[in-house]
């Protein structure tokens, strides 16, 4: 029996959403498929659908090997019988697939690259993976310091870690790549005395309160909050602060000096006051939106830390807001083109 879900109303879709945490969308199968395993998809144009097409039996055996009751489902929208559906997810022509999570777009893709389509197709299976392991382990993943914008999704994961770079940071904290991580901060762990911990999972400045922290994506993204998490130790009062002024810029293709980010104008300021921060010592930055709607690369530059403290510490970053097309999609077309 089929476990692939046929979705004819927006209004079906929306009680899928909200039952489901991972939705996978296919508007309209393609003409044929020829792949040599089941996660690739090849779409060929001008080529009537023979009666059984190939693409539904490997479409429902994807489906009926991964899908979750509760967890995660297979849907198709029929882009001729449900056109204003699918192109309000973005999906101008098919074939179009679409990842929801929580509730929320997560990643789609369009267009008919063989290779394009097989990541995409491997992605879904990452998703699948990660939900599975991440089920046994819900308490310590997934940490959010302050809720979500309505609308919007923890784009974080897009983070390119590896060509991430922070500047005057101490070697005696934790490394840049501490800030991404998805745990809990181990000052927030009850129980746990920081102080003694074997490793700090938190980046604090050096000889000054000021931190400059470039962040490249792996794909251009809407960029719609910055939340920053800042939890100094009461050992640490009026040695090491949160972050009060911070400079955004955006798309620069590599780190900035101190002396550059003086210098150069931001693409927004931000000012922060102690009362600003919740009782996670998490803040949401609001963006100007229409100046981050193609971010490649930020740059977050705490110019100057709260009070008169020697030291800025930041212990999360989480980045909100849309994902949008692969930087190596190579001939897929963008979400939104026509032709």
């Amino acid at each position: 029996m089929s476990k692939t879900i046929s979705i004819s109303s927006s209004e079906q879709l929306g009680t899928v959403l909200q039952s489901t945490p991972i939705v996978i969308a296919n508007s309209k199968p393609p003409a044929a498929v020829t792949p040599p395993e089941p996660l690739l998809v090849v779409y060929r144009a001008g080529q009537r659908p023979p009666p059984t097409m190939q693409f539904s039996k490997i479409y429902e055996s994807l489906s009926n090997s991964l899908s979750r009751a509760g967890k995660i489902s297979f849907v198709k929208i029929d882009f001729e019988e449900n056109g204003e559906l699918v192109q309000s997810h973005g999906v101008t022509k098919p074939p179009g697939f679409l990842i929801f999570r929580d509730g929320r777009l997560k990643d789609r893709t369009l267009g008919t690259n063989p290779l394009e389509l097989r990541k995409f197709a491997e992605k879904i299976a990452e998703e699948s993976i990660a939900l599975e392991e991440s089920s046994g382990n819900a308490a310590t993943s997934g940490w959010r310091g302050a809720p979500l914008p309505r609308g919007y999704n923890d784009v974080t994961d897009q983070v390119e870690i590896r060509d991430c770079e922070v500047l005057n940071a101490d070697d005696e904290a934790g490394t840049v790549r501490t800030l991404f991580d998805t745990h809990e901060p181990s000052t927030l762990q009850k129980g746990k005395d920081t102080a003694s911990a074997d490793t700090k999972d938190w980046v604090q400045s050096g000889s000054d309160d000021q931190l400059l922290l470039y962040i490249p994506f792996q794909s251009t993204i809407k960029l719609h909050t910055i939340q920053l998490t800042s939890l100094p130790s009461a050992d640490d009062e009026g040695e090491v602060s949160r972050p009060h002024v911070v400079h955004l810029f955006i798309n620069r293709p590599q780190n900035m000096d101190f002396a550059e980010a003086d210098d150069t104008e931001p693409t927004q300021v931000i000012n922060l006051s102690p009362s600003d921060w919740n009782d996670q010592g998490t803040v949401n930055i609001p963006l100007r939106f229409v100046k981050f709607q193609k971010t490649s690369t930020v740059i977050i530059y705490v110019q100057q830390g709260d009070g008169e403290a020697e030291a800025v510490r930041l212990d999360r970053v989480k980045l909100i807001g849309e994902p949008g097309a692969k930087r190596e999609m190579g001939n897929l077309q963008k979400a939104g083109d026509d032709e």
